[in-house]
C-alpha cells in the first residue's frame, strides 16, 4: 500500500530491546514529523491480527504527520515477528493462530518496553517525561484497553476490541473488569453493526465506562458501521465514521497529551 503521508513524515522500522537481557528484539514501524519538528507527544498503536501491515503503518505515518511520534509495535513478535497478512479467509486464521498465544502480561512487557525505549531513546524530542497515548484496532484495541491500566499511558483509543467483557488474553476474569485500574481516559469505538461486538457487550462496555464518570471515560458508537471501519483495505470501511473516529481520536490526544 502505498503511504500518501511518506513525504511528510521520517519513518522506518526499528528493534525494541526486551527487558530481561533477552537476544531477541520487537520490531516496531517508528514515524516521526519530519527532521527538524519536535513531536508534540508519543502513541503507541497496537494492530489488528493481521500484523503490522500497509495500513497500521500508515496509520502511524498519519499521526506523525499530525505532529505525533508514533511507534506501531509487533504484537506477535514472538512467534511471528514480521507478520503481515492479507485481509482474507488465509490471514485471518494465521493472525489468530498466533492472537491466541498472546498473554495479558507478554503485552504489559512489550508496552513497557516500547515506552521505555521511546522515553530514554528520544530524550531530545522531549518525550522523556511526557505520558503516551495508545491506539488499537481489532485484536490491538482489546490489547489497548489492557495497556491502559500502565501509568505511563494517559490516554486510550480501543477501536472495536472485541470480547472485553468475556475473555481476557492468557486467562482470568474479563479485561473489562480492570477498567477502575485505568489511570488515564479510554475512549472505546466501535459501530453498532459489528457483529463481533453484540448488544450486550455494547451495554457492558458502557457500564464499565459509566461507573467512573470522573476518569473522561466515553463510548462512540458509530451508525451503520461493522467491524474494522476504519481500515480502508477492509470491507468494512466505513468513509463516514472513519473520518469522525480520526477526529475523535485526535480530540482524544490533543486534550490528553
Amino acid at each position: 500500500m502505498a503511504d500518501p503521508f511518506s513525504a511528510a513524515v521520517d519513518a522506518q522500522w526499528v528493534d525494541i530491546p526486551m527487558p530481561g537481557g533477552s537476544p531477541r528484539a520487537m520490531p516496531a514501524w517508528w514515524a516521526r514529523p519530519a527532521a527538524g519538528e519536535r513531536p508534540r507527544a508519543a502513541v503507541l498503536v497496537l494492530p489488528e491480527v493481521f500484523g503490522v501491515n500497509g495500513w497500521v503503518r500508515s496509520v502511524a505515518d498519519r499521526l506523525a504527520a499530525e505532529g505525533y511520534a508514533a511507534l506501531a509495535i509487533s504484537t506477535f513478535w514472538r512467534t511471528a515477528p514480521h507478520l503481515d497478512v492479507g485481509y482474507d479467509e488465509a490471514g485471518l486464521a494465521a493472525g489468530r493462530e498466533h492472537r491466541d498465544q498472546v498473554t495479558t502480561d507478554q503485552l504489559l512487557s512489550d508496552v513497557a518496553a516500547a515506552a521505555a525505549w521511546l522515553q530514554a531513546a528520544h530524550q531530545g524530542d522531549g518525550l522523556a517525561h511526557k505520558p503516551l497515548g495508545c491506539v488499537g484496532f481489532c485484536f490491538g484495541g482489546h490489547l489497548a484497553l489492557l495497556a491502559a491500566t500502565l501509568p505511563v499511558i494517559a490516554a486510550t483509543a480501543d477501536f472495536y476490541g472485541a470480547r472485553v467483557s468475556t475473555f481476557r488474553p492468557g486467562g482470568g476474569s474479563p479485561s473489562l473488569e480492570l477498567v477502575p485500574e485505568i489511570p488515564g481516559r479510554l475512549w472505546c469505538f466501535c459501530g453498532d453493526a459489528d457483529p463481533l461486538m453484540p448488544a450486550e457487550e455494547l451495554r457492558a462496555i458502557e457500564a464499565a465506562l459509566a461507573a467512573h464518570p470522573e476518569a473522561g471515560h466515553r463510548l462512540l458508537i458509530a451508525p451503520g458501521a461493522g467491524h474494522g471501519y476504519m481500515c480502508t483495505a477492509r470491507g468494512d470501511y466505513h468513509p463516514a465514521a472513519a473520518q469522525e473516529g480520526w477526529a475523535a481520536l485526535l480530540e482524544l490526544f490533543a486534550s490528553s497529551l
